[in-house]
Protein backbone atom coordinates (compact mmCIF):
# COMPACT_ATOMS: atom_id res chain seq x y z
CA UNK A 1 0.00 0.00 0.00
CA UNK A 2 1.39 3.39 -0.94
CA UNK A 3 1.87 6.03 1.71
CA UNK A 4 -0.83 8.65 2.08
CA UNK A 5 0.33 12.10 1.06
CA UNK A 6 -1.06 15.13 2.82
CA UNK A 7 -1.08 16.78 -0.60
CA UNK A 8 -3.45 14.17 -1.99
CA UNK A 9 -7.11 15.14 -2.16
CA UNK A 10 -8.97 12.39 -0.31
CA UNK A 11 -12.26 10.97 -1.48
CA UNK A 12 -15.20 12.22 0.57
CA UNK A 13 -16.40 10.22 3.55
CA UNK A 14 -14.74 7.63 5.74
CA UNK A 15 -13.28 5.76 2.77
CA UNK A 16 -11.10 8.71 1.86
CA UNK A 17 -10.16 9.62 5.42
CA UNK A 18 -6.44 10.40 5.54
CA UNK A 19 -3.99 9.33 8.19
CA UNK A 20 -3.90 12.96 9.33
CA UNK A 21 -7.60 13.29 10.19
CA UNK A 22 -7.42 12.03 13.77
CA UNK A 23 -4.16 13.89 14.38
CA UNK A 24 -5.70 17.12 13.13
CA UNK A 25 -8.77 16.69 15.31
CA UNK A 26 -6.60 16.03 18.36
CA UNK A 27 -4.43 19.05 17.62
CA UNK A 28 -7.47 21.32 17.41
CA UNK A 29 -9.22 19.91 20.47
CA UNK A 30 -6.15 20.10 22.73
CA UNK A 31 -5.12 23.67 21.95
CA UNK A 32 -5.47 25.97 24.95
CA UNK A 33 -5.56 29.72 25.45
CA UNK A 34 -2.66 30.61 27.76
CA UNK A 35 -1.98 34.06 29.14
CA UNK A 36 1.39 35.55 28.12
CA UNK A 37 2.45 35.60 31.79
CA UNK A 38 2.39 31.78 31.63
CA UNK A 39 4.72 31.63 28.62
CA UNK A 40 8.49 31.52 29.04
CA UNK A 41 11.68 30.77 27.11
CA UNK A 42 12.52 28.90 25.07
CA UNK A 43 10.28 30.25 22.37
CA UNK A 44 10.16 29.26 18.72
CA UNK A 45 13.29 29.75 16.64
CA UNK A 46 13.47 31.64 13.35
CA UNK A 47 12.74 28.54 11.27
CA UNK A 48 9.67 27.69 13.31
CA UNK A 49 8.38 31.26 13.25
CA UNK A 50 8.71 31.33 9.47
CA UNK A 51 6.73 28.09 9.26
CA UNK A 52 3.99 29.55 11.47
CA UNK A 53 3.60 32.54 9.20
CA UNK A 54 3.52 30.22 6.19
CA UNK A 55 0.59 28.50 7.89
CA UNK A 56 -1.05 31.89 8.44
CA UNK A 57 -0.71 32.58 4.71
CA UNK A 58 -2.97 29.59 4.00
CA UNK A 59 -5.98 31.39 5.51
CA UNK A 60 -9.00 32.14 3.31
CA UNK A 61 -8.54 35.49 1.59
CA UNK A 62 -11.40 36.74 -0.59
CA UNK A 63 -9.92 38.46 -3.61
CA UNK A 64 -6.40 37.64 -2.46
CA UNK A 65 -6.04 41.17 -1.11
CA UNK A 66 -4.04 40.16 2.00
CA UNK A 67 -6.01 42.49 4.32
CA UNK A 68 -3.88 41.82 7.38
CA UNK A 69 -0.30 41.74 8.57
CA UNK A 70 1.74 40.92 11.66
CA UNK A 71 4.47 42.95 13.34
CA UNK A 72 6.83 40.93 15.52
CA UNK A 73 8.00 42.62 18.72
CA UNK A 74 11.54 41.37 19.47
CA UNK A 75 13.14 41.69 22.89
CA UNK A 76 14.83 44.97 21.98
CA UNK A 77 11.45 46.61 21.34
CA UNK A 78 9.69 45.51 24.51
CA UNK A 79 10.76 48.49 26.64
CA UNK A 80 9.20 50.89 24.13
CA UNK A 81 6.05 48.76 24.08
CA UNK A 82 5.99 48.85 27.87
CA UNK A 83 6.05 52.65 27.81
CA UNK A 84 3.04 52.59 25.48
CA UNK A 85 1.18 50.39 27.95
CA UNK A 86 2.11 52.68 30.86
CA UNK A 87 1.07 55.78 28.94
CA UNK A 88 -2.26 54.17 28.06
CA UNK A 89 -2.86 53.44 31.74
CA UNK A 90 -2.05 57.04 32.70
CA UNK A 91 -4.48 58.31 30.07
CA UNK A 92 -7.23 56.14 31.58
CA UNK A 93 -6.28 56.77 35.20
CA UNK A 94 -4.24 59.86 36.03
CA UNK A 95 -3.92 58.63 39.62
CA UNK A 96 -2.27 55.31 38.68
CA UNK A 97 0.44 54.44 41.20
CA UNK A 98 4.07 53.76 40.37
CA UNK A 99 3.42 50.09 41.11
CA UNK A 100 0.52 49.99 38.66
CA UNK A 101 2.60 51.70 35.99
CA UNK A 102 5.43 49.23 36.56
CA UNK A 103 2.98 46.35 36.18
CA UNK A 104 1.72 47.85 32.92
CA UNK A 105 5.29 48.08 31.61
CA UNK A 106 6.00 44.51 32.70
CA UNK A 107 3.19 43.19 30.48
CA UNK A 108 5.27 44.05 27.42
CA UNK A 109 7.99 41.61 28.48
CA UNK A 110 5.76 38.55 28.80
CA UNK A 111 6.19 35.76 26.27
CA UNK A 112 9.40 35.09 24.29
CA UNK A 113 7.53 35.60 21.01
CA UNK A 114 4.98 38.39 20.60
CA UNK A 115 3.45 39.77 17.42
CA UNK A 116 0.72 42.32 16.81
CA UNK A 117 -2.06 41.26 14.43
CA UNK A 118 -3.29 44.13 12.26
CA UNK A 119 -6.26 44.32 9.88
CA UNK A 120 -6.74 46.77 7.00
CA UNK A 121 -10.26 48.13 6.50
CA UNK A 122 -12.03 48.98 3.25
CA UNK A 123 -11.69 52.76 3.51
CA UNK A 124 -9.75 53.09 0.28
CA UNK A 125 -8.91 49.50 -0.56
CA UNK A 126 -11.24 47.00 -2.28
CA UNK A 127 -14.50 48.42 -0.82
CA UNK A 128 -16.37 45.40 -2.16
CA UNK A 129 -14.74 43.28 0.56
CA UNK A 130 -16.12 44.48 3.92
CA UNK A 131 -14.30 44.61 7.23
CA UNK A 132 -16.04 41.52 8.61
CA UNK A 133 -14.61 39.37 5.80
CA UNK A 134 -11.16 40.78 6.44
CA UNK A 135 -11.44 40.03 10.15
CA UNK A 136 -12.55 36.48 9.41
CA UNK A 137 -9.49 36.05 7.20
CA UNK A 138 -7.22 37.39 9.94
CA UNK A 139 -8.88 35.12 12.51
CA UNK A 140 -8.22 32.09 10.32
CA UNK A 141 -4.60 33.18 9.86
CA UNK A 142 -4.18 33.51 13.62
CA UNK A 143 -5.74 30.10 14.27
CA UNK A 144 -3.41 28.50 11.72
CA UNK A 145 -0.48 30.15 13.47
CA UNK A 146 -1.63 29.02 16.93
CA UNK A 147 -2.20 25.44 15.81
CA UNK A 148 1.22 25.30 14.18
CA UNK A 149 2.84 26.47 17.40
CA UNK A 150 0.79 23.94 19.38
CA UNK A 151 2.00 21.18 17.05
CA UNK A 152 5.57 22.13 18.02
CA UNK A 153 4.70 21.81 21.70
CA UNK A 154 4.49 25.50 22.49
CA UNK A 155 1.80 27.27 24.45
CA UNK A 156 0.11 30.30 22.95
CA UNK A 157 -2.52 32.90 23.59
CA UNK A 158 -4.16 36.06 22.36
CA UNK A 159 -4.38 39.27 24.35
CA UNK A 160 -5.79 42.70 23.63
CA UNK A 161 -6.67 45.47 26.07
CA UNK A 162 -7.45 49.16 26.24
CA UNK A 163 -4.07 50.17 24.83
CA UNK A 164 -4.84 48.68 21.43
CA UNK A 165 -6.40 51.80 19.92
CA UNK A 166 -4.23 54.43 21.59
CA UNK A 167 -2.22 56.92 19.52
CA UNK A 168 0.98 55.71 21.18
CA UNK A 169 0.51 52.14 20.05
CA UNK A 170 -0.47 53.26 16.56
CA UNK A 171 2.70 55.33 16.30
CA UNK A 172 4.95 52.59 17.66
CA UNK A 173 3.68 50.04 15.14
CA UNK A 174 3.37 52.57 12.30
CA UNK A 175 -0.28 51.80 11.62
CA UNK A 176 -1.76 53.40 8.51
CA UNK A 177 -4.99 55.39 8.76
CA UNK A 178 -6.97 52.41 7.47
CA UNK A 179 -5.41 49.82 9.79
CA UNK A 180 -6.59 48.59 13.18
CA UNK A 181 -4.63 46.73 15.84
CA UNK A 182 -6.65 43.61 16.68
CA UNK A 183 -4.66 41.59 19.23
CA UNK A 184 -1.25 40.41 20.30
CA UNK A 185 -0.23 36.80 19.65
CA UNK A 186 2.11 35.34 22.28
CA UNK A 187 3.98 32.02 21.98
CA UNK A 188 6.35 30.30 24.38
CA UNK A 189 6.93 27.37 26.69
CA UNK A 190 4.06 26.98 29.13
CA UNK A 191 4.99 26.85 32.81
CA UNK A 192 2.01 24.57 33.37
CA UNK A 193 -1.03 23.37 31.51
CA UNK A 194 -4.55 24.17 32.60
CA UNK A 195 -7.32 21.58 32.81
CA UNK A 196 -9.08 21.46 29.46
CA UNK A 197 -12.11 23.73 29.51
CA UNK A 198 -15.45 22.19 28.57
CA UNK A 199 -16.21 22.67 24.89
CA UNK A 200 -19.75 23.74 23.98
CA UNK A 201 -21.85 21.05 22.38
CA UNK A 202 -22.49 21.76 18.68
CA UNK A 203 -26.23 21.59 19.42
CA UNK A 204 -25.82 24.90 21.25
CA UNK A 205 -24.55 26.80 18.21
CA UNK A 206 -25.76 24.85 15.16
CA UNK A 207 -29.29 24.91 13.77
CA UNK A 208 -30.91 23.88 10.51
CA UNK A 209 -32.75 26.14 8.11
CA UNK A 210 -36.39 25.04 8.03
CA UNK A 211 -38.15 26.59 5.06
CA UNK A 212 -41.26 24.42 5.49
CA UNK A 213 -42.07 26.12 8.79
CA UNK A 214 -42.18 29.51 7.05
CA UNK A 215 -44.80 28.29 4.57
CA UNK A 216 -46.93 26.25 6.96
Amino acid sequence: MSAVSILDTPAPGAVGRTAYADLTATLIQTRQQLAPKRLFAPGPDARQIHAYFQAAAAAPDHGQILPWRFVVAPAASRAALGEVFAQALQERDASASDKELAEARDKAHRGPFVALAIVRDATDDHPEIPLQERLISLGCAIQNLLLSAHADGFGSGLVSGQAMQTPGLRRLFALAHNEQAVCFVAIGTADRRKPMRPRPDPALFVSELNCEADHA
